[in-house]
């Protein structure tokens, strides 16, 4: 290429990767309801680790309800 000054109609590609966008949306949609999953996941054994170590639901809440 000699000079900036064309048509890019008449270039074939301007970026890497060009035709694959739909693809790579794709895939980051999968990686972000994947993350999504796993941090649900996560939360859910933290809670139960939580009760089983404070105790069961009605005793946080009763222990939650003394205080103002």
């Amino acid at each position: 290429m000699e000079t900036w000054a064309v048509d890019l109609a008449d270039v074939s590609a301007v970026y890497p990767w060009q035709g694959s966008e739909v693809i790579m949306v794709v895939v980051a949609v999968v990686f972000w309801l994947l993350w999504h999953v796993m941090q649900l996941k996560a939360e859910k054994k933290e809670f139960a680790e939580d009760l089983e170590k404070y105790g069961n639901a009605e005793k946080i809440k009763a222990a939650l309800d003394k205080h103002p």
